[in-house]
């Protein structure tokens, strides 16, 4: 797997860079040796704080995202990949409850979902994900600062939408439904169960 490191204002010597190198193998592989690749940035806030983002490319259209804060880049780190970890092991979790419905293997669930998303190809269309920092949260009148990321929209089943959505890390997911050929939408309520838009 390619581990991408960088920092903002920051510098990450070649002892951080180990660590994270080695730590963050250490849990990908675990879960999914097969992982794409990786990229973690760490970058400077206000009062000495040091955030860490790591994001993870593990199948074709499926990111996993996390971020830690702490004074120290290594504990910054640490929360980070303590995040990743959790959302790796749902993902096998789930990959393993395929295997007990008669789906031969983990890698064959993991390609099979992977060639549900695949489809996107054939649709031009794109959703932007807005992602606003705490920082601009508190900033009051200010506009807040967005980072744009343009993924294309899957095609895939209900079930498979939901376990992008969690493998994503966001609120709300569109996709193409892969029986009706028409745009839904499942989404994260605020009391944690999953709402689905369907056109009629």
């Amino acid at each position: 797997m390619d581990i991408r490191i960088s920092g903002h204002q920051i510098d990450t010597g070649a002892a951080l860079r180990e660590y994270v190198n080695d730590h963050l193998s250490q849990i990908v592989s675990k879960y999914f040796p097969k992982c794409l690749s990786a990229s973690v940035t760490f970058g400077n806030r206000r009062h000495a704080i040091i955030s860490c983002d790591i994001i993870i490319h593990a199948m074709r259209d499926i990111i996993l995202k996390a971020g830690g804060i702490d004074k120290d880049a290594h504990a910054a780190f640490d929360q980070a990949a303590a995040k990743i970890e959790k959302q790796l092991r749902r993902h096998h979790r789930r990959l393993q409850t395929r295997v007990q419905q008669n789906t031969p293997s983990i890698d064959e669930a993991a390609i099979a979902l992977t060639e549900a998303t695949a489809k996107a190809d054939q649709d031009n269309a794109h959703y932007t994900v807005f992602d606003i920092e705490e920082d601009e949260k508190e900033q009051g009148d200010h506009p807040p600062v967005i980072a744009e990321m343009q993924v294309d929209i899957p095609t895939a089943s209900v079930s498979d939408a939901v376990l992008m959505l969690d493998l994503r890390n966001t609120t709300a997911l569109l996709f193409v439904n892969s029986k009706s050929g028409h745009h839904n939408m499942v989404y994260r309520r605020v009391d944690g169960t999953i709402g689905w838009v369907e056109p009629r």
